[in-house]
């Protein structure tokens, strides 16, 4: 069959890209990307056919991947972080479904590693209890659903992670985000732009801090990721952050049950 491979490039650059990743790139003919995204795999798809387009152009970079199958190219649309975490995956698989391609096209999606897992990472252990991860896009999700979102995430005491906090334009969403983060206890957070790539920031703060410094706060924009931490995370003795997953609650060092 012809196929199509939807391809996460991780977190950024090339610095998370997978073995299976590249194994995928090389097995393609055609490149389908976000200008972005392909500037920063250049070195690796240097010998393909590239197609790119500007932000909002999902749909035709989508439609551009499956004409490209179609025709008998082995081709690749490239989705930054993981397919399935606000990626191409849901497009792509919506498009063929609508058109009815199953039995033409192979559809192979590579997975990833996400901003939300590469900034934990670097800060320490904070994701080790139940978490959410939760875009503030209205672009194509209601308002309202988001608030909604956040504030049952806050109260549940999820770990969350939070995608596309605002724009120069669109900043309603993070005013309401930011109304919600006042209304809890203050708890650790961690603000991480560019992750993988050669700006890369990753500061430890508060949720108190988003919150004074509101829509002007400097690290965040549409390259930040921002993970609120819940109420049993605290900072290790050099600074990370950990949040404790109950084991020594339960057992002693020994690893026996505690009486």
């Amino acid at each position: 069959m012809k196929k199509l491979y939807i391809l996460s490039s991780g977190a950024g650059g090339t610095s998370y890209i997978t073995s299976q990743a590249i194994e995928a790139i090389n097995d393609s003919e055609v490149i389908v990307s976000y200008t972005k995204y392909a500037k920063e795999l250049k070195e690796l798809i240097a010998d393909k056919e590239v197609y790119t387009s500007g932000m909002t152009h999902e749909i035709d970079r989508c439609q551009q991947a499956i004409n490209y199958a179609k025709d008998g190219k082995t081709t690749c649309i490239v989705s930054n972080g993981d397919v399935n975490v606000f990626g191409m995956a849901t497009l792509i698989v919506e498009l063929l479904d609508e058109q009815n391609l199953w039995d033409d096209i192979e559809l192979i999606s590579i997975p990833g590693v996400t901003s939300f897992l590469a900034a934990a990472s670097r800060v320490g252990a904070p994701v080790s209890q139940d978490f959410a991860v939760i875009s503030l896009s209205d672009r194509l999700t209601d308002i309202n659903m988001i608030d909604k979102r956040v504030r049952n995430s806050l109260d549940s005491d999820f770990i969350i992670g939070i995608y596309n906090p605002k724009s120069k334009t669109r900043i309603k969403p993070y005013q309401n985000f930011l109304e919600a983060l006042s209304e809890v206890d203050e708890k650790i957070a961690i603000i991480a732009s560019n992750v993988g790539r050669e700006k890369e920031k990753i500061t430890i703060t508060t949720t108190t801090d988003l919150v004074t410094q509101g829509l002007t706060h400097p690290d965040v924009s549409m390259s930040t990721l921002i993970m609120v931490c819940n109420s049993n995370t605290k900072l290790t003795k050099n600074g990370l952050v950990l949040t404790p997953r109950g084991y020594l609650n339960k057992y002693d060092m020994d690893g026996n049950i505690k009486d």
